[in-house]
Order: structure tokens, then C-alpha cells, then sequence
């Protein structure tokens, strides 16, 4: 596994963390890279997105929920919506990353994290967003 892929994995983990225990982003940061050690590269990567994401998510979820009909944000599961976020953000923000590699990764991240439906549900909406900036 790539380091940035095992970046994501940890950013998705800092954020679904950080949605249900609350407080600074930092100290979720923190607390997380304390249980899940990690390179220096993955690290660094992990903590610049995840606190860009956080400062952000309202806007995520509003380019989130503008592309998924019937689904509001509090009806997706924690793990799709963050891996959403994740996707969402390096899509919009992340001109160094191109449009079909955040929604290739996200998809796989699904697979690993989320339900047996998730990486559908996850390549529909990203797929949305993708077309609707195209």
C-alpha cells in the first residue's frame, strides 16, 4: 500500500474520530497518531488534509448533499460520509491530485472500510460531482 493511500485511511479515521468525540482537530490529531504510529511522510500529508477538510466540511457537505438525491447527510453512514469529505476536498482544493485518482481511491477505501453497498454509493456521488465540474 502506497503511503499516501494509508494517509487517507488515517484521515478517514481522524475525521470519523473527530465527528463522534468532538473537541480541537488537534487534539484528535494528536490522539490518533499516538495509538497508530506512522512515517513521517504520512504524517505530514494526513495532518495538512485533515485539518484543511475540517475547516471546510460545511462547504463539503453542501457539494456533497447538491449531488446526492434522497440522501441527507445525517442518513449516510459516518464512514461513507467522511470518505466523501475526504474525496470531495481533493477534488475541489487539490490541483496536485487529478479528479480520477481521489475518486479511485476513495472507492477502494470504501471497500475497505464500509458496507458491502459503500463504494458504490461513494463512485455515484463523486461521480456526480465530477460531471458537474467538468
Amino acid at each position: 500500500m502506497g503511503s499516501r493511500r494509508k494517509a487517507r485511511e488515517s484521515i478517514l479515521q481522524m475525521l470519523f474520530q473527530h465527528e463522534f468525540v468532538k473537541g480541537s482537530i488537534q487534539s484528535t490529531i494528536l490522539l490518533y497518531w499516538k495509538n497508530n504510529p506512522a512515517s513521517n511522510d504520512i504524517r505530514i500529508f494526513a495532518n495538512e488534509l485533515v485539518v484543511d477538510i475540517s475547516a471546510c466540511i460545511d462547504d463539503l457537505d453542501n457539494i456533497i448533499m447538491e449531488s446526492s438525491t434522497n440522501w441527507k447527510m445525517s442518513r449516510m453512514a459516518a464512514v461513507d460520509r467522511n470518505i466523501l469529505r475526504l474525496a470531495v476536498y481533493e477534488m475541489k482544493f487539490r490541483e496536485d491530485i487529478p479528479v480520477n485518482v481521489s475518486i479511485n481511491e476513495a472507492v477502494e477505501i470504501a471497500k475497505r472500510f464500509g458496507t458491502s453497498e459503500s463504494s458504490a454509493f461513494v463512485n455515484g456521488i463523486l461521480d456526480n460531482i465530477a460531471k458537474r465540474n467538468s
